[in-house]
């Protein structure tokens, strides 16, 4: 048996095939995989819509899942601070315009929307909404000790796993980081482009070894769109640079390990 994030339970059949959705700050990502995540049609890519209101995201996962294959149930990687499907905090929705400044109408839309609930009513079938970090982690990580996972794009997320158990999700980029600022900020897309590549691979650098200072990691996996303007030669035997297509086939594990 499976429970979803919408609150349902159900059993899968063996043919069960997963919609696999990554919402990104600038992208929303979609595919659908069979029950060894291997994508059954080629990614769907769609420039993410501001300002994009909860209403807006889940009309724009409609459209692109009309153009892929059926499926059994939804996983959905998801740029924010979600609980049992619930929207508890997400910057990059909260603008107006990409970039921009937080706006109060957009951040009030936000808190505490059930989207899970929400996508589940629209897809009509179960749906897992968790955090992009998290998601993308059960793609990658080996199972065995102490594992950390950092996502560079739009922010930086976060996941922790112990001996392959997804532990509760903790906005741990959002901790004071350099001057003032905190890690979410100076590993972002936006302090890339505005300080240089060779500043921001520096930080880069300083908060892996910040946060392996404080957690201790056995490994450290790191991905998302910014993850391939860093090395793993950067950080040291304990680091594995993953693609990005693993915030899609981590829709597969996420149902696994997150219970």
């Amino acid at each position: 048996m499976a429970n979803s994030s919408s609150g349902t339970t159900t059993r899968w059949p063996a043919d069960v095939t997963t919609l696999s959705i990554d919402v990104g700050g600038t992208g929303l990502k979609a595919s659908v995989l069979d029950p060894k995540g291997v994508m059954m049609a080629d990614r769907v890519r769609v420039e993410t819509p501001y300002p994009c209101p909860p209403t807006t995201l889940v009309k724009s996962l409609q459209v692109i899942a009309k153009q892929l294959p059926s499926f059994h149930r939804v996983s959905v990687g998801f740029p924010g601070l979600v609980r049992h499907g619930k929207v508890i905090q997400v910057p990059a929705f909260s603008r107006r315009v990409y970039g921009g400044p937080p706006d109060p109408d957009l951040v009030q839309m936000w808190s505490g929307f059930d989207l899970a609930g929400a996508l589940a009513r629209a897809f009509k079938v179960p749906v897992k909404v968790a955090n992009d970090a998290d998601v993308q982690g059960c793609a990658v990580v080996d199972g065995v000790g102490f594992e950390f996972v950092m996502t560079l794009g739009t922010g930086c997320g976060t996941a922790v796993f112990s001996d392959g158990k997804l532990l509760p999700h903790m906005e741990l980029s959002h901790a004071p980081f350099r001057k003032g600022q905190t890690f979410d900020i100076l590993l972002g897309n936006a302090a890339r482009k505005s300080d240089g590549k060779k500043k921001w691979r520096r930080n880069v650098m300083r908060a892996v070894k910040a946060f392996d200072d404080f957690l201790y990691f056995d490994s450290i996996y790191i991905g998302g769109g910014n993850a391939k303007h860093v090395s793993a030669v950067d950080f040291g035997p304990k680091a594995t640079i993953v693609p990005n297509t693993a915030g899609i086939l981590g829709g597969i594990r996420i149902w696994d390990l997150e219970d």
